[in-house]
């Protein structure tokens, strides 16, 4: 039995784990060679995401952030270092259908209804039909689109879309969802609502653990556990910033002294890594 975060505000609850569930990333190096050149993209990165939590990378642009996501989903191979998801290699992680992955841009099938996108994963994997519309129908009252399950991508809002995109990921009840700027592409009232939105759907996901990439500071500490910092390039661990606002978290926390206090940290730890 392992100790993790009750989102419900309750304090720490034991839930039975079948084996290691955090991600460790250890000492992970990433180098692109380009023939003549080479770019090192990360170097000697290390961090763990405790199972169940949420922690989110910051840095500056080009630091390597997507890089070290697409690292842990098993997308790229790293140079050196290690890491592991639940204790295996990442490659192996994706092929158990692992991760769920939102991206900045909605990545929808215009010809698809949003029930059909949203289904998509199981389908692919042969599952009945009776099956997909139940997990469906689930998903879509949880993103809060069950009036939209007709709907084709192009009728919904940029908000919209991407709700159907973080259901779509959820589809397979996966233990790991990765999240590269899912809201970098919104105005920032629909960003806000987004963020809020998060909160909810994953204290509703019970044992989820979430790797979110953001340039937000605010939205890094409304949604997090614990933030990490990177230099600029070539990315290095700056800073680890624990986010000790109690759980569950609502819009009202952005106007507390704490918030606040946290953001400025964030900033000033932020402003060091780009000056590093």
């Amino acid at each position: 039995m392992d100790d993790v975060p009750d989102r419900s505000g309750a304090g720490m609850v034991a839930v039975p784990v079948a084996g290691p569930a955090a991600i460790t990333v250890d000492r992970v190096t990433k180098v692109f060679d380009g023939g003549d050149r080479s770019v090192t993209a990360l170097e000697d990165v290390s961090f763990e995401v405790p199972r169940g939590g949420f922690v989110s990378l910051i840095g500056p642009s080009g630091c390597g952030k997507s890089t070290l996501l697409r690292l842990v989903a098993g997308l790229l191979p790293a140079s050196g270092g290690e890491i592991a998801v639940g204790g295996i290699a990442p490659r192996e992680a994706r092929r158990k259908r692992q991760f769920g992955i939102v991206f900045q841009q909605p990545i929808l099938f215009d010809w698809r209804t949003v029930a059909q996108n949203v289904g998509l994963p199981m389908e692919l994997l042969g599952r009945s039909r009776a099956e997909i519309d139940a997990r469906v129908t689930e998903l879509l009252g949880l993103v809060g689109l069950a009036d939209f399950a007709d709907h084709r991508p192009w009728e919904l809002s940029g908000g919209m879309q991407q709700r159907v995109s973080i259901a779509r990921a959820l589809t397979l009840a996966p233990p790991y969802l990765l999240m590269d700027e899912p809201f970098g592409a919104l105005d920032m009232i629909t960003r806000d609502r987004m963020a809020d939105e998060l909160l909810r759907i994953w204290s509703e996901e019970i044992d989820t653990t979430v790797l979110f990439i953001t340039h937000s500071i605010p939205e890094a500490v409304l949604l997090s556990d614990r933030v990490v910092v990177l230099s600029a390039r070539p990315g290095r661990v700056a800073a680890t910033v624990e986010i000790d606002l109690p759980r569950p978290r609502s819009a009202e926390v952005r106007e507390t002294p704490e918030f606040f206090a946290l953001e400025s940290e964030l900033r000033r730890q932020l402003l060091a890594a780009e000056q590093a």
